[in-house]
């Protein structure tokens, strides 16, 4: 998390609604394949049904393909607490690419504001700004934030331009709105496989466990009955003793076995805040 958070036009940030802005609405078209546009969709289609552990991804590629952007991502909402929330890059691409995984701050922040508006935001990120926090990143000139939600689960997706002022236009925008729509369908659909993994998981771990809990049983009486007789200090003292050694190596392998169906999958562990926009 930030230390502290810049009012967002203390250092020349600019958010706007994107439908409300005139000068956004009257930029000049740039030329639109039609054909580019029905494969982006036809391959997002496929890896949703192929690999949809990839959907996410692959829809922030063709988002950058399709608005000849230069970065791409897609932005999830996370409770902290009962009062707060922050901002996960769930999806990144192109220059902006090595910063999925970050975390943002719900406030003073452009997602923050594009979920209160509930409406397409324009928006400018300078480099003042992103000094201002210790980002080394490139500023946005340009971009897009569209956003969506599904089933009490939002976020936005978004696409920068890092040179140009005017890149983005209304056919832009249209894209984007529609790629909104498959960014909400993609996000809860892996929630819900990610769940269905976890309680598959559950039920496969607690059967090993209770097979392990008998194999332990074995030599746990046979360890105590080998000690007992080491004990009694006979002839076979030391048979006995090497035997309990035996039987005490066997038990460890099995508690480490066990042991292991508890560890946390590292998977799941939070990634450690990274400082951005």
């Amino acid at each position: 998390m930030f230390d502290t958070i810049p009012d967002l036009g203390s250092a020349g940030m600019q958010v706007e609604n994107l439908c409300g802005d005139a000068g956004f609405m009257s930029r000049p078209l740039r030329t639109h394949r039609a054909q580019r546009e029905a494969a982006g969709l036809r391959r997002l289609a496929h890896i949703f049904v192929q690999s949809p552990e990839h959907i996410l991804q692959q829809l922030v590629e063709v988002s950058m393909e399709l608005c000849d952007a230069e970065s791409a991502g897609i932005t999830l909402e996370e409770p902290v607490s009962a009062t707060e929330s922050q901002f996960r890059w769930i999806a990144t691409a192109g220059r902006y690419g090595p910063f999925v995984g970050a975390v943002l701050p719900r406030y003073f922040s452009p997602c923050g504001t594009c979920l209160e508006r509930g409406e397409p935001q324009l928006f400018r990120v300078p480099k003042a700004y992103l000094d201002s926090i210790g980002v080394d990143a490139p500023p946005v000139t340009d971009g897009i934030l569209i956003p969506w939600s599904v089933n009490g689960t939002q976020g936005t997706i978004w696409v920068l331009a890092h040179e140009s002022y005017h890149h983005f236009d209304r056919e832009d925008y249209r894209v984007m709105r529609d790629l909104s729509d498959f960014a909400a369908i993609a996000v809860r659909h892996q929630d819900q496989q990610s769940q269905l993994m976890r309680q598959a998981a559950a039920a496969a771990a607690a059967k090993i466990a209770n097979s392990l809990a008998h194999e332990i049983n074995n030599p746990l009486q046979g360890l105590i009955q080998t000690v007992f007789l080491a004990g009694q200090d006979g002839p076979e003292a030391g048979v006995f003793a090497r035997q309990a050694m035996g039987e005490l190596r066997k038990l460890s392998d099995l508690v480490k076995q066990l042991l292991s169906l508890q560890k946390p999958d590292p998977t799941q562990s939070e990634d450690r805040p990274r400082r951005l926009l």
